[in-house]
């Protein structure tokens, strides 16, 4: 890994420098536009309105236009901003950890300590831990101020980024706002079906299907051409479902989805005690001593 940004963590009067790490990468197959006539690659040009010419990205700026008017922000403009300038992260407050809602989570990074902040590094990361709670704090990254979430994910600290409370949208949907009446019956069942999908999670068991075949697709391109045989790649593909499907009362369908959970569990638990049983060895031969 790179590092995308070096600062400090500012913790009262304690500064921790650290280099901040991104945390998460992009996992998609990296797909670009071609003329579908004779595959050539198709790229878009920067072109300027008023004289139509080709621009360079060193001769772009930023601009913001209102009523008419248009300002012209340049980088050097955008540095001279104070909180641009600065490379702290201040912590601001200690707030509990289920305090903060995850829609405000964005970005992730890893802050690694500088040589000479490993010991501060480490007693943060575990007053963090033992007291479970989260650091709130404020930082400029990539020319804009932003607030974040500094906590533990095992031996490392991880700053969150995080969007501004103005920057969520409320969720208006009158049809919320219609009275709906659960019976006792249906929350119970409702409450089965819950309960036999519950476990512990783990991120790793679960797979990005879609660029797994994606992949698989163009692998088959590769090797077979355009004319690729999808059914032979795949298998045979389930049949939609059409407009006449079977419709299910709400207690009807959790009733079954409540025993297809448990007949497919019994069958998960008869398979791994079919696998652990030990095989049966015969029985060792008596030895006689031979008279003499």
């Amino acid at each position: 890994m790179r590092s995308i940004w070096k600062g400090a963590i500012s913790f009262g009067l304690v500064s921790v420098p650290v280099k901040v790490y991104s945390a998460t990468e992009d996992h998609d197959l990296k797909l670009h536009q071609v003329h579908n006539k004779d595959k050539g690659r198709i790229r878009y040009q920067r072109k300027c309105e008023v004289c139509g010419e080709t621009v360079e990205y060193g001769d772009i700026d930023k601009a913001y236009e209102e009523g008419g008017r248009t300002v012209v922000l340049t980088d050097e403009d955008l540095e001279s901003l104070p909180v641009e300038k600065s490379r702290e992260i201040e912590v601001v407050e200690f707030v509990p950890d289920n305090q903060i809602d995850p829609m405000l989570f964005e970005k992730s990074y890893y802050l690694e300590p500088e040589k000479v902040g490993a010991k501060p590094y480490q007693l943060l990361r575990q007053t963090l831990e033992q007291t479970e709670l989260t650091a709130v704090v404020k930082f400029a990254l990539r020319q804009k101020s932003r607030l974040g979430a500094l906590r533990v994910r095992g031996n490392v600290m991880v700053l969150q980024a995080m969007l501004w409370q103005d920057e969520v949208r409320e969720a208006e949907f009158p049809i919320l706002s219609e009275a709906v009446k659960i019976s006792d019956k249906e929350l119970k069942m409702s409450s089965s079906l819950v309960e036999s999908l519950s476990t512990d999670f783990t991120p790793e068991q679960f797979t990005d299907e879609y660029q797994l075949q994606l992949r698989q697709l163009v692998e088959a391109k590769l090797e077979q051409g355009e004319s690729v045989d999808t059914e032979a790649t795949f298998g045979e593909a389930p049949e939609e479902e059409g407009g006449g499907a079977e419709v299910l009362d709400l207690m009807e369908a959790l009733r079954r989805s409540v025993e297809n959970r448990r007949k497919g569990a019994k069958a998960a638990k008869d398979g791994e005690e079919k696998e652990e049983a030990p095989e049966e060895k015969p029985a060792p031969k008596k030895r006689t001593r031979s008279a003499g």
